[in-house]
């Protein structure tokens, strides 16, 4: 079983569709001990055929329009936060105290590139806000990685010991990831079947998701390059954020392509938000397992208010087990499933050359979504989607196979995949999209706006 055939039918897709996917391998992109280019070119793959499907069938065409999957634009695509440029200025990717640290007994890494992040952090470790670097190495020297772990993430804090993959197999939490599917999909609720208005097959671009309204609850960084991917293929994306709780400026800025962004109190501005909601036909949501319930947003209630809605969900451990309500982000994923371990020396750990579990989990994020709207128009439904970032790293330490090609094609450097875009934000430089069909879309159609920007309401 190759790679993009276990990607695609975990999604539900067609094997007879697998033949419009052609690929152009290339030597030297994302270098590692697992084979991240393979897990990269399968998740990209999928979603350009998703998205070609929905096109074809939108437009009446008997075939869909063929996919290439170019591993230069993947590996592109998969550093975008890391290839940013704002007038110029390199991006911020990690703060100082996102990082590896010795323990007593190993090592743990830490993540505090948001401001209440390194506060907890710091609050459980006994330091004051201002803490060195060198003051947070002192104090993690005499601690046990699991003791850090535990502490940390009692206190709302990150924190993740170092783990084996043979550490991590064993792990209550491991055994809950490995028993799902890599895509988790449902039925949520009756509905009839959507009616697409069509598309002009002679149209360029084409847009598979013209049409379709995206609410966007996500934060970095799985959840916004699905449903950046969205906005790319045409649907009408619109950001939500607390006014409290603002993204970090150069995250926001790589992942905004294409969308709007607009502030709303969920819990003081509820009629807004419904109003929002009436109108929606895709929600996304990025935050733990259960954390916007209170609100009413879990999928079942929001598919009661909204027939015929889809809901995608992606966290970090999956909404199951006993780490489904623990924050996490892809470095921490890494360090616990024992990829960090894997692709590290006897000296440290090591990390993937991408934050390809992120990247990797968006792109199938995003196809789902395409996927459910293609069966909706025949099949009717609300219908639910999931995935996990510890669930992606299980494919791709456990299941994701090397596909070496002794045809592969010079990697001439990101810059060949590369474009600059004026925006409100300033000149950015920025990666292109990955996700290629015949007659598809080449580039966003609005760049990124200032965090907040918007109205909370639909064009």
């Amino acid at each position: 079983m190759t790679n993009q055939y276990a990607a695609w039918t975990a999604l539900g897709g067609d094997p007879a569709l697998l033949p419009a996917v052609s690929a152009v391998g290339r030597a030297g992109p994302l270098p590692s001990r697992l084979p991240v280019r393979e897990l990269a070119r399968a998740c990209v793959g999928a979603c350009a055929l998703a998205a070609a499907e929905l096109g074809a069938r939108r437009s009446g065409c008997a075939e869909v329009p063929g996919v290439r999957v170019d591993d230069g634009a993947v590996a592109a695509a998969f550093h975008s936060e890391r290839l940013l440029q704002v007038d110029g200025r390199p991006p911020v990717v990690f703060a100082p105290l996102s990082r590896f640290w010795r323990t007593a007994d190993g090592w743990v890494r830490t993540h505090a590139n948001y401001p209440h992040h390194r506060v907890r952090l710091l609050g459980a470790l006994g330091l004051p806000p201002d803490a060195t670097v060198p003051e947070v190495a002192d104090r993690l020297a005499g601690r046990s990685a699991t003791e850090v772990e535990e502490t940390v993430y009692r206190a709302g804090g990150l924190a993740v010991a170092l783990r084996t993959p043979a550490r991590w197999a064993p792990h209550e939490q491991a055994a809950e990831v490995a028993a799902r599917p890599l895509v988790e999909r449902e039925r949520l609720a009756a509905a009839p079947p959507r009616v697409l208005p069509p598309l002009d097959p002679a149209a360029a671009p084409l847009l598979p998701a013209a049409g379709l309204r995206v609410l966007d609850l996500t934060r970095v960084l799985a959840g916004p390059v699905a449903t950046r991917t969205l906005a790319l293929l045409g649907a009408d994306v619109l950001r939500l954020d607390a006014p409290g709780l603002p993204e970090l400026p150069d995250q926001h800025a790589d992942t905004g392509f294409g969308k709007r962004s607009a502030t709303l109190d969920l819990g003081a501005d509820r009629d807004t938000f419904e109003e929002l909601l009436a109108s929606a036909d895709v929600v996304v949501t990025g935050y733990r397992p259960g954390a916007l319930d209170r609100f009413g947003l879990s999928p079942r209630a929001l598919a009661e208010r909204r027939p015929g809605l889809v809901v995608a969900q992606v966290s970090a451990w999956g909404a199951y087990g006993p780490w489904a309500g623990r924050r996490g982000f892809d470095s921490l994923v890494q360090v616990a499933t024992g990829i960090a371990a894997t692709e590290g020396t006897a000296a440290e750990p090591g990390a993937l050359p991408a934050q390809a579990l992120d990247h990797g989990t968006g792109y199938l994020l995003a196809a789902a979504v395409l996927r459910a709207v293609t069966e909706q128009s025949y099949d009717g439904h609300a219908r639910g989607v999931r995935l996990a970032l510890a669930r992606t790293a299980h494919w791709l330490t456990r299941e994701v196979r090397p596909e070496p090609a002794a045809d592969d094609a010079p990697y001439p450097a990101p810059d060949t995949w590369l474009a600059e875009t004026d925006s409100r934000l300033g000149r950015l430089r920025h990666a292109l999209p990955p996700v290629s069909f015949t007659g598809g879309p080449t580039n966003w159609s609005r760049p990124p706006v200032p965090w907040g920007t918007d109205p909370a309401t639909w064009d």
